[in-house]
């Protein structure tokens, strides 16, 4: 086990967009907090070293040493040899879905060190990767947390702790609304429905799924739709992968005595507990709470961070004190994977509810930011910025 205080060397496969360059979108309302960049993180965290980046992209290496300082002994086009020569112990891997289950195998065949990877979302194509992601990583003793950053945002992790401690009694529904498709930001949706639904661990039984038209769902690219699932705990959830009007990126969480309801990506949070009536004879009323927003520095679940990617990092280097899985670990990303190719395979099979685990696990969706080709998002992005400005 790693020791408190000791200093941890991190490195990251992939130097673009959520490698490097994230909080330079964001703007000064965003609702997402720097640092969230894999980098930045890494920069911002206590304990830890940034040590060095690789890329097959000469640009992306270059920008990517400019902005964290790092000289170009520390910059490689081959993460083999960063893997052999820099010996990080936890590895980022911000590569576009389709070669990440490849790299994963690649960093653990390495023997170089590595006690934590942190992949981003979506995990995997398929569910025979996401299946050897995960069991390669359990059988090597290497933690695995995958870039569904709502399970480590403080507001939502705040509103699990509420759950945890009977606030709105037994869950009895979850609600999830978002503008996705099913496998890419839909990663983001289904893990942080289970989330909320059961926990880190909470699994799937089975699902039945409505996807947006029949020539989509007949292809493995990745769609949109919606689904309704059963939670082996008894929990029933409904999400909405579509156009959600005013209602998107919104949460609810119903319990036996009360509710909790995140707006707007949680810009806001409804806190309705059911009270004893106030005049005689009335039924049962439900009465508004004052939600217990977080503040920066409060400990929650063990995090302080204020960012979800650096409470993500937090999260990592207390599993490699402790053995404490992440709140988002392998298991819970190839859920989302295969809850996402479920609800499809229900539409396929003309409505009919599709039980978990999956028998074929050949079944793939090709993550929507996979449909471009293989070059990098910031690459095409710079290229049509120059298109642009000339």
């Amino acid at each position: 086990m790693r020791q408190q205080g000791e200093i941890v060397r991190a490195a990251v496969i992939g130097l673009g967009r959520m490698g490097s360059t994230f909080d330079e979108e964001m703007g000064p309302f965003s609702r997402w907090q720097p640092p969230h960049a894999h980098a930045a993180c890494y920069r911002a965290a206590e304990g830890v070293a940034l040590v060095a980046g690789a890329d097959s992209h000469a640009g992306q290496r270059e920008a990517f040493g400019r902005k964290w300082g790092l000289d170009t002994a520390q910059l490689y086009d081959d993460y083999h040899e960063m893997l052999a020569r820099e010996r990080p112990e936890i590895v980022s891997i911000c590569t576009s879905a389709k070669p990440r289950a490849a790299i994963l195998r690649d960093v653990l065949a390495a023997d170089a060190g590595v006690r934590a990877i942190w992949a981003e979302k979506p995990m995997a194509i398929s569910l025979a990767e996401a299946d050897e992601m995960v069991e390669s990583c359990r059988q090597a003793g290497v933690l695995l947390a995958i870039g569904a950053s709502r399970c480590w945002d403080p507001i939502y992790n705040r509103m699990r702790e509420l759950i945890d401690l009977g606030e709105i009694g037994d869950v009895l529904q979850v609600i999830g609304l978002g503008r996705c498709a099913l496998s890419h930001n839909g990663s983001h949706l289904l893990t942080l429905v289970a989330y909320l639904a059961g926990g880190p661990h909470a699994r799937c039984s089975w699902v039945f799924g409505h996807m947006e038209d029949d020539a989509r769902a007949a292809t493995d690219d990745d769609l949109s739709g919606n689904g309704y699932l059963q939670f082996e705990n008894g929990v029933q959830a409904f999400v909405r992968a579509m156009p959600c009007g005013a209602a998107d990126w919104e949460f609810e969480v119903i319990g036996t005595k009360g509710r909790l309801r995140a707006v707007n990506d949680a810009d806001q949070v409804e806190f309705w507990k059911v009270t004893a009536p106030t005049l005689a004879g009335r039924r049962r009323e439900p009465a508004r709470q004052g939600f217990p927003m977080p503040v920066p520095g409060s400990s929650i679940g063990g995090l302080t961070g204020h960012s979800a990617n650096l409470r993500t990092v937090q999260d990592l280097l207390a599993g490699l004190r402790t053995g404490k899985e992440p709140n988002c670990n392998g298991e819970a990303g190839r859920q989302a994977l295969e809850i996402a190719i479920a609800l499809r395979e229900s539409h396929r099979r003309g409505g009919v509810r599709v039980d978990l685990p999956l028998v074929d696990r050949s079944l793939r969706i090709n993550s929507s930011e996979t449909l471009h080709g293989d070059e990098p998002a910031a690459v095409r992005r710079a290229r049509a910025a120059a298109a642009t400005a000339r």
